[in-house]
């Protein structure tokens, strides 16, 4: 006789078969929905040695090596080339620092900006007195525009384009902020147009020298009005040099905000390590902004990213916040992937016991079914109640070889009592068959 504890398991057998080609089929498109897991490298496009973007990546870099994340540097000229290298996704660049106005969404579908982090003010130094007539003091002189790919160029030739000059006016060299600085000081050139924050150690060196000027914007507020990307700022007078009073008055400034841009593969853990990074770097106040003015959810020229979005609203997420960031990786990867064990396996066992339970009563109503078809044909008559009864030994055979489980043992005890039932209706008929030509005999003789 079969164990019934056997018999259950073969039974559900297939039901677990299921469970796991289901669950295995949800975890995989799981895997798929999730992507890789987060690279150990990423390679960030910074600016030229000195530079704004050069000295934060530096910073950026050593904040993400506390998350075991290598940040790889790799110089650039400045924004312009940035980009470029994160369009192409060729370059292997991930992530890159540039300012606004040198891109759209339509020139760069596949980048996304994490936020503003700073103002980047254009700085127009002049050896000599301010000019009041701008053709007449950059005629024929040496000056200094930042080499090409970099957004010193890109907004110093914008701005004389704005005010009717070509760039046969003067002499443009495409000179780095460092090599700009001593060739300004050492009279090597007579004006540089800079792009560069105010902590970038050559603007503070050009301010307070006494033999160069700051050029001011009298029309500040026109560049803004045409150039929404850009903003009005203010330089207090003596902040350069208090001692000297250098600059002597407020200037008026034009500046564009640097953003902090990304490939949109990008893995969203690595973006939420750069927004941490960006807020440690980029929140204490300075002379342009308040403190927790920056990282901002700004937008000119790309869109945020989903990460940035949420990052701007409820900052990073809860496991990221509390967890070494591996470790909070891989805890995000298990809560994900209980899902489909949650969502699939439980249904399916929940309903184990059910299915069972159909199973054992399918498999003695199915005899029940034979037995009414027995029941069907001898009320019918006509049908040989021999053939009838040997169906109905070997039904009560399959029954007798039928092993369930005890809860299910009173269906099958029913099915025996019926089977009785009906073998004693076939051999009444049986018997009255033989009967019946006995009986007809003796009337035959006497009549």
């Amino acid at each position: 006789m079969q164990d019934p504890r056997a018999l259950l398991g073969r039974s559900i057998r297939w039901l677990y078969v299921v469970a796991a080609v289901l669950i295995l089929v949800a975890i995989t498109a799981t895997l798929a929905w999730l992507g890789p897991l987060p690279s150990r490298v990423v390679v960030m496009s910074t600016g030229t040695p000195g530079s704004d973007y050069e000295l934060f990546a530096q910073r950026y870099k050593t904040i993400l090596s506390r998350a075991g994340v290598e940040l790889r540097l790799m110089p650039s000229a400045g924004g312009v080339e940035n980009i470029r290298r994160l369009d192409d996704p060729k370059s292997g660049v991930a992530v890159g620092f540039a300012q606004s106005g040198l891109t759209s969404e339509a020139q760069s579908p596949d980048l996304e900006s994490l936020g503003t982090l700073f103002y980047e003010p254009f700085w127009f130094f002049y050896r000599g007195e301010p000019p009041k007539d701008l053709r007449a003091a950059l005629t024929g002189k040496r000056v200094s525009v930042g080499p090409e790919g970099g957004g010193t160029r890109a907004l110093a030739l914008e701005f004389l384009a704005l005010n009717g000059l070509d760039q046969n006016i003067a002499q443009l060299l495409p000179l780095t902020l460092e090599q700009t600085g001593d060739a300004l000081q050492h009279g090597e050139i007579d004006a540089a147009m800079i792009v560069a924050s105010w902590d970038a150690p050559v603007v503070r060196r050009l301010l307070a020298s006494s033999e160069l000027n700051l050029v001011g914007f009298a029309r500040a507020g026109a560049y803004v009005a045409l150039y929404p990307s850009l903003t009005k700022l203010t330089l207090p007078a003596g902040v350069g040099n208090m001692a000297t009073n250098r600059p002597p008055s407020d200037v008026n400034l034009i500046a564009p905000k640097t953003s902090l841009i990304v490939r949109r593969d990008l893995h969203p853990a690595i973006q939420y390590l750069l927004l941490e990074a960006a807020s440690e770097v980029h929140s204490p106040p300075g002379i342009f902004q308040q403190s927790g003015q920056f990282p901002a959810a700004e937008t000119f020229d790309l869109p945020l990213s989903k990460q940035a979005r949420q990052f701007y609203k409820s900052g990073t997420p809860l496991l990221q916040r509390y967890l070494p960031f591996w470790l909070a990786v891989l805890a995000m990867r298990l809560l994900v992937l209980l899902i489909p064990l949650v969502g699939v396996a439980y249904p399916l066992l929940r309903l184990a016991p059910a299915i069972y339970g159909w199973s054992m009563r399918h498999r003695i109503f199915r005899l029940y079914g034979e037995l009414k078809f027995i029941d069907i044909e001898f009320e019918a008559g006509g049908a040989d109640v021999s053939d009838l009864v040997a169906r109905l030994e070997r039904l009560e055979e399959r029954a007798d070889r039928l092993r369930v489980p005890n809860a299910f043992a009173h269906l099958l005890y029913h099915l025996r009592n019926h089977i009785d039932l009906v073998r004693a209706r076939l051999q009444q008929a049986a018997a009255a068959a033989v009967k019946s030509p006995a009986s007809a005999k003796p009337q035959s003789a006497a009549a």
